[in-house]
Order: structure tokens, then C-alpha cells, then sequence
């Protein structure tokens, strides 16, 4: 039940601002700060009854939706299915936060107010859909409709150029969907439900009679060829689609199968269609380009809500689907997979540290540091896969937070040029301090969450029998990249003799770069203290996350 909170509360909220007339534009906000609120309580109450040791699926969910029977192809099945493991709770809490910050920082919205609400929440409850999700149909519907609300809030309140932004992102996202679409529909048509297929079968009269057993002998009489294809239930349950014994013996993406397509076989084309489609989403360079225009011209609570949240939903199908349906892909090109990590790490480190927009710089740091969960994912080692996990949840706190410092000098001056400010220090002490805390944090000083999850991420890569040694080599270069790129950007910003290029005199500026306002601190000291916390505690997230990974990475064992 609290799992179907997550995802109805912000979407009947959502339906519910639309309904009300604007004369109560007031209220809009504080309902949406109410339900995100509510969603923080709900993702605290999700981690507070998780069991740590086990690696299955907890606070399970499920109903039948629709199951067609279709004759000799078989029956349609797609289901309600959600439920949380340790590769999803932890994203689950981080969007439950970043929507929760990313709401107080609209706080000074004053177009559109309905719309603007409506969309947000619409975005919210998408967004947990997506992360819950275990049916893949059902993970798509979300994954499609979070699209329309990302689009209107950058097309509608983003900066000049927000229309080509805003296309830009929802072309490219909808080519990774199409591409996500096309091997949902092979896998689908490809896997049975041994479980309905069981009861439909005769060879038990209810579900709750399927056990490991009768599992087997429905597996074994389809690979034999000896059940009615009438009888066949095919399914987008996940944890079916990733048990290859689940594979019809004639589909199209058998594990067992080898029909050539375009040169490559079937299932190895199928992978690499699946992981454009969420290489898009993260993004992996060559295909990085819509982030830094969507950035610069979102508002600083849309780019919060990207930063944080919205790039993780690349890094989480890569775990959950492309590498759980394909492991044999993952592994046969792990190395090309890996570089291809390692090239992001280093030119999205090298464009940062060219940029002269604050925010622009920031955007490519993203792609450096995305680039690390794709080396931690493509190592295939526990350590790797856990410092994946981590460097997203450390990701999203940092990210939140710079992109809210970067609207701070924003709000006051509508300029983000670094070379526009000098010596902030001294009008903006407190401002000074927090960034210096985010950016020591995102460059991997140690003692905040930064280091642990590059660290782990390089360790996992380094250790992987899949990999050669030079990949981690390489990317460690992108350690020293944001060290050069953050302490540049502070020593250009805040020290020396205070000047802004947007007022004649001193006095002028001081009075328009003021420090933050208490609104702005109880946003960003609660995200400073979360990555010094998990900074220091890294296993706060690692006993969630270890278990389930461990489970997850026996499919990759060398024999």
C-alpha cells in the first residue's frame, strides 16, 4: 500500500490543482509542499521496515490489469507490479527528498502557478512510478509520461532559448523510448509467467500452489515443447523476463537462440537498443548533447529535479533491465561498455572545465560524474555495482545543491557567468561557505559522499576480471579534471577584491549580492549535512543496497 502512495498521492494532487479555479493560486504551493512532504514521510517509512539481509523483493504489490487470451499466441498478461530492493529504495528516498527541495525552491513562482503545480506533481508521481515499477509495461507508461510534464516546465518557464531546450530533450528521450519500446515488445513476446502459466496449464488449480519446483516443470515441459501454445502466458513481470529458463525454445531473444540480425545476434542488437535508450536518459557521451541546453534553460527547480533525480532513472534501467534481461550482452562488451564510462568521465571533465556559464559547467560535471556509475555498472564486480548506486544517491544530493547555488546569483542578478563575480566572499560569506562544501563534495574530498562513491566505482573497475586495466586508469583522470574545473570556478568567484560586472559601484553590488536568505539556508545546510552524513556513514546505503547486489551479481560469475 505505501508504494501505491507514493505514486497516487502526487497524481491525484496533481488532477486536483487542475480542478480548482486560479482565484486559489495561494494554495497550489502549499499543497504541493504538503504532498511532497507526505512522500518523505512515506520513502522514511519504506527504508524504517526494510530488510537489510534479505535480496528479494519487499513491500511487493500486484493485481491483474488486463490478460487477453489471444488463442494459439498465447494470453496477454500485464500487471499492477510494484515493489522496492536495494537497488531502488535508496533512489526511491533520494526522490522523495530532491521533490521535496525542489518545491521550496519554487517558492518565489509567481506565473502560471496552477500549471506550474500540477505539472510538478504529475512529474512526481511519474518519477516513483518509475523506480518501483516491476511490470515493464507499467515501467514504460511511467517512464513515457514523465516525459510531457519535463517538457512543458522547461518549455514554459525556462530561459530564452527554452523551446529549442525543450524540444531538444523531449526528441531525444523519445528516440531512447522508441528504441526501449521496440525490445520491450521482443522480450514480451519472447517470455511466459511460469506461474499463471502453471495454474492455466492444470498443473496446480491457484497461484498460491506454484512452488520452485512446479516452476521447474513448467519451464522444462515448454523447453520440451509439450505445453498447448493456447496455454502459454506471456508476461512483462521483470523478475520472469531476467530468469532466461523463462524463454520460449523458438523466440526471437532465447538466451539459447542465436538468429542473426544486422550482422550481430538477436539478443546482443536487442542490448545494445536497450542501452541507447537509457545511455540517453544518464547521459553517456555521444549522447549527452540535450543535457547541457536543457539545464541552462530550465528553471532552477526543474534543473534540481534533472540533476538529482531524473539522469538516475538512466542508471537504474541499465541495472534493472538492460543488465539483468542481457547479462550475456554485459558481459561479451563490459570493456567497450566500461570505455565508453571512462570517455564521459574525461570529456564532460575537459568541457567543464571550459565552460564560463556556471550552470553549463555544472551540467557537463553530471556527464563526468554519470560516467562513473556506467564504469561501476560495466565492472560487474559488488563493489562496482554498490559505488554505482551510491555515486547516484551522492549525485543527486551535490547536483540538488550546486544548482541551487548556481539560482541564488541568479535571482539577484540574471547573470551565471563566472567571469561576472569576484571576491563573493565578502558580501556572501555563508553562500561562500555552502559552495565550497558542494564543490570539495562533488570533486571527492574525502569525508563527503563524493569520494566513497568514486572511490568504490574505480576499486570495482579496477578489480573486474572483465576489464583491462587502463579503463580505470583513464577515468581516474576525471578525478583531477574536477578538482581543476571547482577550485578554478571558486578561486575566479570568490576571492579577491569584491567586483560585480553588473553594477558601477561597490555599493550597488552589495546591495543587490546579498547573502542567503533563510529560505535559501534551510535548503541548502540540510543537503550539506546528507552528504557529510553519507560521507561518513557510507554503509547507510550500502546495508541496503549489498545484499540485493550480491544476489544480482552471481548471473555474471566466471566459470
Amino acid at each position: 500500500m505505501l508504494l501505491s502512495l507514493l505514486i497516487f498521492i502526487p497524481l491525484l494532487s496533481a488532477l486536483l490543482i487542475a480542478l480548482l479555479p486560479e482565484s486559489q493560486a495561494e494554495r497550489f504551493r502549499w499543497i504541493a509542499l504538503g504532498v511532497t512532504l507526505v512522500e518523505v514521510v512515506l520513502a522514511g517509512l519504506l527504508a524504517a521496515g526494510f530488510d537489510t539481509t534479505r535480496s528479494d523483493y519487499q513491500w511487493l504489490e500486484q493485481a491483474d490489469w488486463v490478460t487477453l487470451p489471444l488463442g494459439n499466441l498465447g494470453v496477454a498478461s500485464i500487471d499492477y507490479l510494484v515493489g522496492v530492493d536495494g537497488m531502488n529504495l535508496p533512489l526511491v528516498v533520494l526522490s522523495a527528498v530532491v521533490m521535496l527541495v525542489g518545491v521550496v525552491s519554487s517558492w518565489h513562482m509567481t506565473q502560471r502557478l496552477k500549471a506550474y503545480y500540477a505539472l510538478y506533481l504529475l512529474l512526481t508521481g511519474t518519477i516513483m512510478g518509475c523506480f518501483v515499477a516491476l511490470d515493464f509495461f507499467l515501467f514504460f507508461l511511467f517512464f513515457e509520461f514523465m516525459l510531457l510534464p519535463m517538457y512543458f516546465l522547461i518549455g514554459l518557464w525556462g530561459g530564452p532559448r527554452r523551446e529549442y531546450a525543450s524540444i531538444k530533450f523531449f526528441l531525444y528521450t523519445l528516440a531512447g523510448s522508441l528504441l526501449i519500446l521496440l525490445v520491450m515488445i521482443g522480450l514480451y513476446l519472447s517470455a511466459m509467467d511460469p506461474v499463471s502459466t502453471a495454474v492455466l496449464a492444470g498443473f496446480v488449480t491457484d497461484a498460491s500452489e506454484v512452488t520452485p519446483e512446479v516452476v521447474r516443470i513448467v519451464q522444462g515441459h515448454m523447453q520440451n515443447g509439450q505445453l498447448n501454445p493456447a496455454q502459454i502466458v506471456h508476461t512483462f513481470d521483470m523478475r520472469y523476463l531476467a530468469d532466461g529458463a523463462n524463454y520460449l525454445p523458438d523466440a526471437f531473444l532465447n538466451p539459447a537462440a542465436e538468429p542473426i540480425v544486422l550482422g550481430l545476434p538477436a539478443r546482443m542488437l536487442a542490448f545494445w537498443a536497450i542501452f541507447i535508450g537509457f545511455a540517453i536518459k544518464l547521459p553517456i557521451v555521444p549522447l549527452h548533447t540535450w543535457l547541457p541546453d536543457a539545464h541552462v534553460e530550465a528553471p532552477t527547480p526543474v534543473s534540481v529535479v534533472l540533476a538529482g533525480v531524473l539522469l538516475k532513472i538512466g542508471g537504474y534501467g541499465f541495472l534493472r533491465i538492460a543488465w539483468s534481461f542481457f547479462p550475456d550482452g554485459a558481459a561479451q562488451y563490459a570493456p567497450i561498455l566500461a570505455g565508453l564510462g571512462a570517455v564521459s568521465i574525461v570529456y564532460g571533465g575537459l568541457n567543464a572545465l571550459a565552460q564560463y556559464d556556471l550552470k553549463k559547467m555544472i551540467a557537463y560535471s553530471s556527464v563526468s560524474h554519470m560516467g562513473f556509475v556506467l564504469l561501476g555498472v560495466a565492472s560487474l564486480t559488488a563493489e562496482g555495482v554498490n559505488g554505482a548506486i551510491y555515486q547516484m544517491v551522492s549525485h543527486g544530493v551535490l547536483s540538488a545543491m550546486l544548482f541551487l547555488l548556481t539560482g541564488v546569483v541568479y535571482d539577484r542578478t540574471h547573470d551565471r557567468r563566472i567571469d561576472s563575480y569576484r571576491g563573493l566572499i565578502e558580501p556572501m560569506p555563508r553562500y561562500a561557505v555552502l559552495t565550497a562544501i558542494a564543490f570539495f563534495g562533488s570533486l571527492g574530498l574525502p569525508g563527503f559522499s563524493g569520494f566513497v562513491g568514486e572511490l568504490f566505482t574505480l576499486m570495482g573497475s579496477f578489480q573486474s576480471v572483465w576489464l583491462p586495466g587502463w579503463i580505470t586508469a583513464v577515468s581516474v583522470l576525471g578525478i583531477g579534471l574536477a578538482a581543476a574545473y571547482f577550485l578554478w570556478t571558486m578561486q575566479r568567484m570568490f576571492f579577491g577584491r569584491f567586483w560585480s560586472r553588473h553594477e558601477t559601484t561597490t555599493t550597488d553590488a552589495h546591495h543587490i549580492l546579498t547573502d542567503l536568505t533563510t529560505r535559501e539556508q534551510l535548503l541548502l545546510i540540510p543537503l550539506a549535512l546528507l552528504s557529510l552524513v553519507l560521507g561518513l556513514y557510507p554503509n547507510l546505503i550500502f546495508n541496503v543496497t549489498n545484499s540485493t547486489v550480491g544476489q544480482w551479481i552471481l548471473r555474471f560469475t566466471v566459470e
